[in-house]
């Protein structure tokens, strides 16, 4: 604690002094972040040193499994920040980024030992869509492979809970949001975003088009493509 706490004091006398103009910007006239990004609580994982982010650049929740659990009355932290995020700070681009040694994913790919920790279990049932996709049409993965296999069926079943978000929905409908799906392979230094038009995860590269899950246009304009084909 002793070695935070020191960073502390170099925040207090470096760092703030150096973004003084920044910091007195965002004090005076609020934030306006890019993009908000549902993570992973785990401690390698980093969202603002993934995306080398600013202080303003980027609206942040975090969580075991980075779940984000179906739209309902029942008020909800993940719930609220991603509203939040729409309603009021008019973000347009949501990134769920999972992870590789995920360990919300490894108990989820082999429940043993939830039974002692009631809540997690519970939390982790917002994951079970993935868990069951990968035993059902992957029975053959085992350890590493399966615990991967079901991170990136998280990814993908978390940015299918988003989209029951009536603020997400009704910003899907106008053409104003656009939904991104992110895996941190922590072994190799490489971040993969899934393709939603293929359904595959591939390596995000400078030379090469963003992937993205669901690219942001308006439901009459997609009925008109639809139409027209």
């Amino acid at each position: 604690m002793n070695e935070l706490i020191g960073r502390v004091f170099r925040f207090e006398k470096t760092i703030f002094p150096a973004s003084s103009e920044l910091f007195g910007k965002l004090a005076t006239h609020g934030q306006e972040p890019k993009a908000l990004m549902i993570s992973c609580a785990d401690s390698r994982i980093v969202p603002e040193q993934i995306m080398q982010a600013q202080p303003g650049d980027l609206f942040v929740c975090r969580n075991a499994g980075n779940m984000v659990p179906p739209f309902a009355n029942m008020n909800g932290g993940v719930s609220s920040t991603v509203e939040y995020a729409v309603m009021a700070l008019g973000v347009r681009d949501i990134i769920v980024c999972g992870h590789s040694d995920c360990g919300a994913m490894k108990a989820l790919s082999d429940p043993a030992g939830l039974e002692k920790m009631p809540n997690v279990a519970a939390w982790l049932r917002h994951g079970s869509a993935a868990e069951h996709i990968v035993s059902t049409c992957q029975p053959h993965l085992k350890d590493r492979e399966r615990v991967r296999a079901v991170s990136l069926e998280n990814v993908i079943a978390q940015i299918a809970h988003l989209r029951t978000h009536s603020s997400v929905a009704a910003a899907i409908a106008r053409g104003e949001m656009a939904l991104h799906g992110w895996f941190v392979d922590i072994h190799a230094g490489q971040v993969l975003g899934l393709d939603g038009d293929t359904g595959q995860f591939v390596p995000l590269r400078e030379d090469e088009p963003l992937p993205v899950a669901l690219a942001a246009r308006s439901r009459m304009a997609t009925e008109i493509v639809e139409a027209a084909e």
